[in-house]
């Protein structure tokens, strides 16, 4: 997109001033100060950054990535991933077994997100309640902060009709009875081009990079990028200083300069496997046992079909339709699961779905036809469904051991079934799970007994997720989480975690909304206790 036809906020901010340091340039150490450092510029800093500014705090927001702006969103598969994701969109649990997308740019995750925003599911947060002691953990409790962010964010009902990708999900469902609804979405002046995936070209989506980060640096913030948070300096109970290792111009390698940030607080909230692996690297107290835990994915299985018409899944609002009839029953039961239509891109797509040779030259030919569907299962509530661990590689990175239980398989299995089934009631020609022994069924009986039979296993069924959840969880009881209900890490009385490591359990619907609200309510509290006034609100 042209900057005549776009205005690019970000380029106008940087030239009318604001605090940048891009790590990548430094030629000498440095040490700066602020009253607070915030390590991480997604949904969980990206709020706090705006709130604490807001409210008279010196603030200090590191970042590992680049700052990239709709200048540089050109809807190309090829310059995003390496650019805008953890280790090029192809990060993996430890076992190869789930392949995990988490931004690594200027507004995180929320700067390639598919928009979709749900408030947390009322049963999620009863489970909080009764087995975390979060005697908060109430959708009345926490329905003010998300209205606030709803606002903040431009949360609202997609006015259009869903593309062609989602309305079979809607049409297929509804033949059979099952109950579907519209997703809300944070967007502002929407071109529908599908592509939020690799950052926004418009400035439509209302990521952090275009809404609270700026606000931050507005109120005098300072935005540190290229810059891989490595360690605290704790003492007495407390961390004196955050050592930060500088990047290179590739953002990949540091370059041997270093920062030292120093400041009466520090807010943690680099993603569920960063943050955790930033304390571990710390070498945090972590009494209760508990640190990089407890680790929730919703995993995730696909499933492709193909129809007589064109699909053309890559145009149009991506995710606007979802149905929540399968996580009906207890959720301490069998795993339940959400289904949602994503946008189906061609280089993400072909790494995906299985296949070598003709049968996937196939597949691809018959790109503008393909309808997919995916299937979020919503783990951590039931005794075989303990989530994964972070861990440190030897030269101090993080991975995620993520084991798939049976548990897990039979949620797999039963969401490749639900899922064909909602396909061939829509119309389709053919359905094809993603899985490595699956071919292309082309009825519902065929499909019904063939799904039944496949071997459900690793480096088999084709696992995906782009939400990581918790390993700092939040809860009453200090033998049961890391952090307290007000985000504080107990043990250290001066850092706090504002992401989504908080939580004890995944959700069972997208994350982001969630974050925002939970993150505007702890953040608003640390606020009041730093300067003794009520906090400022975010501001639209």
């Amino acid at each position: 997109m042209s900057a005549s036809i776009v205005p690019d906020p970000i380029r106008d901010g940087v030239a009318r001033g604001w605090k940048l340091l891009d790590a990548a340039a430094l030629e000498r150490d440095r040490t700066l100060e602020a009253d607070v450092v915030i390590v991480g510029s997604g949904a969980g800093g990206g709020v706090s950054a705006e709130i604490l500014a807001r409210s008279g705090l010196s603030v200090i927001v590191v970042e590992e990535g680049a700052l990239k702006s709709s200048s540089d969103f050109r809807m190309r598969e090829a310059e995003a991933y390496p650019s805008l994701y953890q280790e090029s969109a192809a990060r993996k649990t430890l076992d190869k077994g789930v392949n995990i997308l988490q931004g690594r740019t200027v507004g995180g995750s929320t700067t390639v997100n598919w928009t979709s925003s749900f408030r947390t599911p009322p049963a999620t947060l009863d489970w909080w309640r009764r087995h975390y002691a979060l005697s908060d953990s109430t959708p009345d409790a926490l329905a003010p902060w998300f209205a606030m962010m709803e606002a903040r964010l431009h949360i609202a009902d997609w006015p259009g009709a869903p593309n062609e990708n989602n309305d079979i999900l809607r049409r297929g469902a509804g033949r059979l009875g099952i109950g579907t609804g519209l997703i809300r979405r944070n967007v502002k002046g929407c071109w529908n081009l599908g592509y939020c995936g690799m950052g926004c070209p418009t400035n439509a989506k209302q990521s952090m990079l275009v809404t609270t980060i700026p606000a931050a640096l507005e109120q005098g913030a300072l935005l540190v990028t290229r810059a891989r948070a490595e360690r605290f300096v704790l003492r007495g109970g407390r961390a004196d200083e955050l050592l930060c290792q500088a990047l290179d111009a590739g953002g990949i390698v540091p370059s041997g300069r270093q920062l030292r940030l120093r400041a009466r607080h520090f807010v943690v909230a680099g993603g569920a496997i960063n943050t955790p692996a930033l304390l571990l690297r710390s070498k945090a107290p972590d009494p209760s046992g508990l640190l990089g835990r407890r680790t929730f994915l919703h995993p995730s299985v696909i499933s492709a079909a193909f129809f007589p018409q064109p699909v053309q899944a890559w145009a149009g609002a991506p995710q606007t339709v979802y149905s929540d009839h399968f996580l009906a029953g207890p959720l301490d039961g069998p795993i339940g699961f959400k289904l949602e239509a994503p946008p189906l891109h061609p280089l993400l797509l072909a790494t995906t779905m299985s296949g070598f040779g003709e049968a996937h030259a196939r597949m691809m030919r018959d790109y503008p036809t393909m309808h997919g569907m995916l299937a979020l299962l919503r783990d951590g509530f039931h005794e075989d469904a303990p989530g994964g661990t972070v861990r440190l590689r030897a030269d101090g990175s993080p991975e995620l051991d993520y084991p798939l239980t049976d548990y897990l398989w039979d949620g797999a299995r039963r969401a490749q079934l639900a899922m064909a089934e909602i396909q061939f009631a829509a119309g389709a020609t053919a359905v094809q799970p993603a899985h490595e022994m699956a071919r292309r069924y082309t009825s519902w009986r065929e499909a019904k007994a063939a799904i039944a039979a496949l071997p459900q296993g690793l480096q088999l069924t084709r696992v995906a997720s782009a939400h990581v959840m918790g390993g700092c969880a939040m809860a009453g009881d200090e033998r049961l989480g890391v952090t307290a209900p007000d985000g504080r890490y107990r043990g250290l009385d001066n850092i706090s975690v504002h992401d989504g490591s908080l939580f004890p359990t995944s959700l069972g619907a997208n994350p982001q909304l969630t974050i925002y609200g939970l993150t505007a309510r702890l953040a608003s509290g640390l606020a009041e206790a730093l300067t003794g006034r009520p906090a400022a609100r975010p501001v639209a």
